[in-house]
């Protein structure tokens, strides 16, 4: 239909002939005049048609519309301010039925979150959902902008691996020939390769699979995970200063292009967080919750979620900021190509950024000195040999790098106020989910 004008480039428009199309949103079919609410990618308008006396092929069309259907439209757009919609309406003088849809509709605005799931693609028409999934685009080009200007190479990386990245208990395993593959739960080992191969500076935007039987409202077997890595760092604050650049770069496109938007259908205001964020070391924050009343309950473990929580209403009280970097975990609790304190080895050169009490992302300093690295490779009681291919980098000369890996729907789900990543996932895999 090449004269079709998408519904939200019509009210600049003269009054006079147009054409649209889209699908039903609302029929309110009365006796002396037929109104229709047609909504497509852009948005909605009200359609109109006086019923002549005896239907004619057009009212008989429209009394027959059933909810959902996909149809064209030819008619004069009119504008009138008494027009809730928009102050325009377009008068109906042709209609075609290109997709009809079956009468009931199998979901509802207050079905359970599954059952939306099993419908997805009826789902996705709810002018709500679709806003994430621009703002998702908006917010991705916006990092992606960020780095190709600042001279970073994006990569693709295989996701298919022989060997575990990290912990072969949270690894699908795959048929793969004769032998087995696994699916890869981060690019951490090919963005290192990256800084081996002298690239300097990558990022990628790509699917990553975790075999973590999880169903809380911030996991999923498959995920977006944006990641970058870079070269000739002086401690893992040189990726604490990019990450939070990259962000703020991010939130900024998104409050410019859908902040009203987003205020409007989700009620939330879209906030560009400030630079720096603040920075607290891991112990300190644990301190810091114990002294709120909350005890994590092993001192030995990570930050839970309650504990992010916690720390998270201290630093908006206390900065009014959102996000705040957790930083020098102990040895641990942290992978053995973490960068270890040079004065301290049980710390690393590492953090974990919180946003609005929830973990968002990893990253550190990586060890890229290869007799340390195998030294720490046997204290986490790997195997070096089934690391062969990822240790061999680092035996022709790696730079001081780092970098870290951010879960997309996680940053989405907190910005937009959503309860969980099912809402901002496109499609969600979990646990006991495979389709659509």
């Amino acid at each position: 239909m090449t004269d079709r004008t998408l519904i939200a480039d019509l009210a600049p428009l003269p009054d006079g002939p147009v054409a649209v199309a889209g699908w039903v949103e609302t029929v309110r079919d009365q006796k002396k005049v037929q109104f229709v609410v047609l909504r497509d990618e852009s948005g909605a308008v009200q359609l109109v048609r006086p019923r002549p006396e005896g239907d004619d092929e057009v009212s008989s069309a429209i009394s027959g519309l059933a909810l959902g259907s996909f149809v064209r439209v030819a008619g004069a757009l009119k504008h009138d301010e008494r027009v809730k919609l928009g102050g325009i309406e377009v008068k109906v003088e042709s209609l075609d039925v290109v997709a009809a849809s079956l009468p009931e509709q199998p979901i509802a605005a207050d079905s359970s979150i599954d059952k939306r799931l099993d419908h997805r693609f009826l789902d996705l028409r709810n002018p709500v959902n679709a806003l994430i999934f621009k703002v998702q685009t908006t917010f991705e080009h916006a990092l992606r902008t960020w780095w190709v200007q600042h001279g970073y190479i994006e990569i693709h990386t295989p996701k298919l691996m022989n060997s575990p990245s990290e912990s072969r208990a949270e690894l699908f395993q795959v048929p793969y020939f004769e032998t087995t593959a696994y699916l890869a739960q981060s690019p951490q080992h090919f963005k290192q390769m990256a800084q081996a191969a002298g690239f300097g500076k990558v990022f990628e935007i790509a699917d990553a699979f975790r075999a973590d039987p999880s169903f809380t409202a911030r996991h999923a077997t498959e995920f977006t995970s944006v990641d970058a890595e870079i070269s000739w760092i002086d401690s893992h604050e040189d990726v604490m200063a990019m990450h939070e650049a990259v962000l703020v770069a991010g939130f900024e496109a998104v409050r410019e292009a859908h902040g009203e938007e987003v205020e409007r259908l989700l009620g939330v205001t879209v906030e560009v967080p400030s630079t720096p964020f603040p920075r607290i070391p891991l112990a300190r924050a644990k301190e810091i919750v114990a002294e709120r009343g909350y005890t994590v309950p092993r001192a030995d473990a990570d930050m839970d979620p309650e504990g992010e929580r916690r720390i998270s209403d201290f630093v908006r009280e206390e900065f009014g900021h959102d996000f705040v970097f957790l930083t020098d975990y102990a040895t641990s609790i942290r992978p053995f190509y973490h960068r270890r304190h040079d004065d301290d080895p049980a710390l690393t050169n590492s953090y974990d950024l919180i946003y609005r009490g929830t973990e968002i992302s990893t990253g550190a300093q990586r060890e890229h000195r290869i007799d340390v690295l195998l030294d720490q490779v046997r204290d986490k009681g790997l195997d070096p040999a089934e690391l062969d291919d990822y240790l061999e980098f680092f035996r022709y000369g790696v730079p001081p790098h780092g970098g870290f890996g951010m879960g997309l729907a996680r940053v989405l789900m907190l910005m937009l106020g959503r309860s969980s990543i099912r809402e901002t996932t496109y499609l969600f895999r979990g646990p006991n989910r495979l389709r659509p």
